[in-house]
């Protein structure tokens, strides 16, 4: 029998970008957690961010943080020898490099290139809060970085020479909703066939579904069986770039609610 996994992307997707609430995919989480389906977070940010969001909507599932760098399987949840490095309870699968390595790397390109750049690296948790509409408490959890740098491009008319340098020293850049990252050679596509893989290991075949709303879910999304875009400002951007997605009717939580909700009803 073949079992279903679903990844998702957070913010703008199973929670609200701007209320940070995920109550509207409460009837969604309910039914995942009858169906025993394996719910994978999948996103740009921390661990600290993801074990906060993890506890509140209690889930206990692996998790890939920041932009595939790393995933994070809790010890013993797979059968036999834990995977990855033991750190914290969990089994650290890294995929990316030191933030230290890849600080160097965008200062270097910013200089290079005569580029103006703000990071996160150069603000306070209260400023990354001010600036970019965060909750204090989510924000001192969103700049305990390891493994990215989510960046600003103040002189945008050089984005294009900036991200090249990037590229151009072995790096890969990619883009949420409100920044740029920087990161190693890592991808979350990478780290979703990765986890994939592990689980078909384990459990034996298993049919995998996509959640994301920004241009940093395409590679991911395009790895998975059935990707689903929720409805966004980029979705005519994301639908080009993943074609074979299926688009929500509504944004954020409450499109991922319902569209869960179909894919269990169809499949039970």
């Amino acid at each position: 029998m073949t079992s279903k996994i679903i990844f998702t992307d957070l913010d703008g997707t199973l929670i609200d970008f701007e209320s940070h609430s995920y109550a509207a995919a409460l009837p969604a989480l309910r039914r995942i957690r009858e169906c025993s389906v394996p719910l994978v977070f999948c996103s740009s940010k921390t661990r600290a961010e993801m074990e906060e969001w993890r506890t509140s909507i209690g889930n206990a599932h692996p998790f890939i943080v920041e932009n595939g760098a790393a995933i994070f399987v809790p010890a013993g949840y797979f059968p036999g020898p834990d995977q990855g490095i033991e750190r914290g309870g969990y089994g650290v699968i890294e995929l990316g490099e030191p933030r230290a390595a890849l600080m160097g790397v965008l200062r270097s390109a910013s200089v290079l290139t005569g580029t103006r750049i703000l990071t996160f690296h150069d603000l306070s948790a209260e400023e990354v809060g001010q600036r970019y509409g965060i909750p204090r408490r989510l924000a001192i959890l969103a700049v305990q970085r390891e493994y990215d740098e989510p960046f600003e491009i103040l002189d945008r008319d050089r984005a294009p020479d900036l991200l090249a340098a990037i590229e151009q020293q072995g790096r890969r850049w990619t883009r949420s909703d409100r920044f740029f990252h920087i990161t190693g050679r890592n991808s979350k596509a990478g780290a979703v066939q990765m986890l994939s893989r592990l689980y078909q290991n384990h459990a034996g075949p298993a049919t995998t579904y996509g959640f994301g709303d920004a241009m940093n879910d395409a590679e991911f999304l395009n790895t998975v069986d059935f990707p689903i875009l929720v409805r966004s400002r980029h979705a005519a951007e994301l639908q080009a770039v993943v074609p074979r997605a299926v688009l929500t009717n509504l944004s954020g939580p409450e499109g991922w609610n319902a569209k869960v909700l179909e894919i269990l009803e169809k499949t039970d």
